[in-house]
C-alpha cells in the first residue's frame, strides 16, 4: 500500500480523468507510472544512442588528438603562405 500527497491541481486532473474513463483514480495513476516506467526503461545512455557513430568518420589519423595545434599552425600556413 502506498500513500501519496499530491498538488491540488493534479489532483483534480487525475479525478477528470478518471471520471472521463469511467474508471477509479487509482487505475489512471497505475496507468500512468507503468507508462513512465516503459519509458524510463527504453531509453538510452547518450553513449549507447552514439555507440555506431563513434570513429565511424575519422580521419584515419591516430595522432589527431595529439598533434592538433601543430596541425592547426601547418593548414594557416598553407593558406597564407607562410
Amino acid at each position: 500500500m502506498l500513500t501519496v500527497r499530491l498538488p491540488e491541481e493534479m489532483e483534480r486532473k487525475i479525478d477528470k480523468e478518471a471520471r472521463y474513463r469511467r474508471s477509479t483514480k487509482t487505475e489512471v495513476v497505475k496507468e500512468a507510472l507503468e507508462l513512465y516506467f516503459n519509458r524510463e526503461e527504453r531509453q538510452s545512455s547518450p553513449f549507447e544512442l552514439g555507440a555506431e557513430l563513434f570513429g565511424r568518420f575519422g580521419s584515419g589519423r591516430e595522432d589527431n588528438s595529439i598533434r592538433y595545434k601543430e596541425q592547426l599552425k601547418e593548414k594557416i600556413a598553407e593558406k597564407t603562405g607562410r
